[in-house]
């Protein structure tokens, strides 16, 4: 019986371009890319040209991208990374419609002290703008709220949100793991500052994710370990995305 799959949402087959692309790097280019050798310095140059590959599907700049394990790690290197950042902060909105990586960090972070305030939804899945004016707070470290829903489809209107989270002076964050790749981005004119993507929605391993951090935003690492990634995520990586640029993305 022929099996016909059509969860693409929840996961997606690693595509055959994938596979071949990432072959070398298990068994020629093993080399550490942070090892000051030359045939670490190769695996280096590739991973230069992932991040620019990411970079230019959300349209940042390549210093903005932090490779990560999955959407569940970028989703808590960016809110721990926020709230590290500015100690002082401790009022955090969300929703109750978040990805678990989003929503059950709120409700850890509420046991530890934390302010959290979680928006409702209309019976359409929608957010209730105003109701989000109202919620964020002198002391609000970070909004974190997703770009499209991975249960309902509903599809926040991302950037109005972004742009009353900029009025009240917070941080926005969104996981936008099941909308990159759908739907266009130009982060370089957005008003997201902490963005999660990950590559097993588009065709890539599980295990591999980044998370985009614009420019002037201050960061502290969730992994504390080497100098990797600009001192944002300790760690070895070696060309998690590269294999990307099949897709022409």
């Amino acid at each position: 019986m022929k099996i016909v799959y059509a969860d693409n949402n929840a996961t997606t087959r690693v595509a055959p371009e994938v596979v071949d692309a990432m072959l070398p790097y298990f068994t020629e280019y093993y080399g550490n890319p942070s090892s000051m050798h030359t045939f670490g310095g190769q695996v280096a140059k590739a991973l230069d040209t992932a991040r620019q590959q990411v970079s230019g599907l959300i349209g940042s700049d390549p210093a903005e991208i932090v490779f990560t394990s999955c959407g569940t790690e970028s989703d808590n290197a960016a809110i721990w990374g926020i709230l590290r950042s500015n100690p002082r902060k401790r009022h955090i909105v969300t929703t109750r419609v978040e990805h678990p990586a989003v929503y059950n960090l709120g409700k850890y972070l509420a046991q530890s002290g934390y302010h959290v305030t979680e928006l409702g939804v209309d019976s359409y899945g929608m957010l209730d703008l105003n109701e989000l004016t109202d919620a964020v707070r002198e002391d609000t470290a970070i909004v974190s709220i997703m770009h499209a829903n991975n249960e309902t489809g509903v599809i926040f209107p991302i950037e109005e949100i972004g742009h009353i989270v900029k009025s009240k002076g917070s941080i926005l964050h969104t996981d936008a793991v099941q909308a990159v790749g759908k739907i266009p981005m130009n982060l370089s004119k957005s008003t997201i500052d902490l963005l999660t993507l990950s590559g097993h929605k588009l065709h890539a391993p599980k295990g591999v994710g980044a998370l985009f951090v614009r420019k002037g935003i201050t960061f502290t690492p969730f992994i504390v370990g080497g100098h990797q990634e600009k001192n944002r995520r300790g760690g070895h990586r070696e060309r998690p995305f590269d294999y990307w640029s099949w897709q022409g993305m």
